[in-house]
């Protein structure tokens, strides 16, 4: 059993954190109150967390089977290019899995997560296929009506799942693209995972070109319904910002640095090295924030220029969040600082959202080996 330390930063308002009980046995929540700062601070380097770390939890060893089977999917959103020219590139190697993500101690498999969607590049044909990935929806009866992404998603738990089952594959990574500046954002659902909490201390420390903050999109009694939840263990690589249906190249590069990097872990991880104790800063969700609209649910406001594409960065109350169409500035009415994520993200004008609301909090987790191996080395 994992156990985790949460520092939390910023008090949260409308939606409830998760439980102690709801997340892991042993998880401790410290009340700080808001440290400030104009951005999002990045985790210490590994040494430095070594060093602020308490020596009775570096002592702590958390052991975790091996991973074997790694997925990488692409296209989940049939217009966003990037994992889409991604895994196009390593499905066209001749049959064989390239050799940018082979890696000796596992099996590496590119997807195509939506390819009717990636056909038509567009977001997806009759509904979102990263919302299809719930039990009730994979175990859903198929009539002649059934979206077409129901079905895929079935398809896609019955090749690598099922979900919360033994057979199901040790890793997916999913690649998305967001309108917003996100930048190498890293979507973490499950905050008792350490594999997955070491993986992206990793990527942050090794991938530092680009801020790579971590969107924690875990909720009270919301089952996950990516399709990164299909696995054991999972991860989301939103990057950004990119239009729809374009490929930007300085984009792709930094997606396929965080895809290579997060594979290097993960073989790091097979063949014996072992992760220090440490601490990773998250954005934890708190709240939807929608735009104004009228009675028939058209906008009546857009985000307002001194909020736009200041993903990650405090926002206060009393600051500008709308300019309505009339000129005037609906300020945020929140009860406390808030860090806004995925501000004004095309995909989510249809789901009544124009930005997250997230509050920061600081995990910190034992140090982590494979189970069954000794130790090799010692990162």
């Amino acid at each position: 059993m994992s156990f985790i330390y949460r520092t939390r930063y910023v008090s949260t308002h409308t939606l409830p954190l998760l439980s102690l009980s709801q997340v892991v046995v042993g998880v401790v929540v410290e009340s700080c109150g808001y440290s400030g700062g104009s951005g999002l601070g990045l985790s210490p380097s590994l040494k430095e967390q070594q060093q602020q770390q308490p020596r009775a939890r570096l002592q702590r060893m958390e052991s975790v089977p091996p991973v074997s089977r790694v997925a990488i999917f692409g296209g989940t959103h049939g217009d966003e290019m990037s994992g889409v020219c991604l895994v196009r590139h390593w499905l066209s190697d001749a049959g064989e899995v390239a050799a940018e993500i082979s890696r000796p101690s596992f099996s590496s498999t590119p997807v195509m997560g939506n390819p009717r969607a990636v056909q038509h590049c567009t977001r997806y044909i009759d509904t979102d296929l990263n919302r299809c990935f719930t039990h009730e929806q994979l175990a859903m009866e198929v009539k002649e009506d059934t979206p077409y992404e129901t079905l895929r998603a079935q398809e896609i738990n019955r090749l690598f799942g099922p979900k919360g089952s033994d057979k199901a594959f040790d890793f997916i990574i999913d690649m998305h693209n967001t309108t917003s500046n996100m930048g190498n954002c890293l979507i973490v659902s499950n905050s008792a995972d350490i594999v997955v909490l070491h993986m992206a201390r990793y990527m942050q420390d090794i991938c530092k070109s680009a801020i790579s903050p971590v969107f924690l999109n875990e909720m009270a009694g919301v089952e996950r319904c990516y399709a990164s939840s299909v696995s054991k263990h999972g991860i989301g690589l939103e990057l950004g910002p990119q239009p729809q249906g374009v490929a930007r190249a300085d984009v792709l590069i930094r997606m396929r640095k965080l895809v290579t990097t997060a594979l290097d872990f993960l073989h790091l991880f097979n063949t014996g090295h072992e992760f220090p104790a440490g601490s990773l800063e998250v954005c934890r969700v708190t709240e939807r924030i929608d735009y104004p609209r009228d009675s028939h649910g058209n906008l009546t406001a857009v985000i307002h220029p001194d909020l736009q594409d200041r993903d990650w960065e405090p926002l206060h109350p009393g600051k500008p969040v709308f300019l309505t169409l009339d000129g005037a500035t609906v300020p945020y009415k929140g009860p406390s600082v808030t860090i806004p994520a995925f501000i004004n993200e095309a995909a989510y004008y249809e789901k009544g959202l124009a930005f997250w609301a997230t509050q920061r909090e600081m995990l910190h987790f034992p140090a982590l080996r494979v189970h069954g191996q000794a130790s090799q080395a010692h990162i």
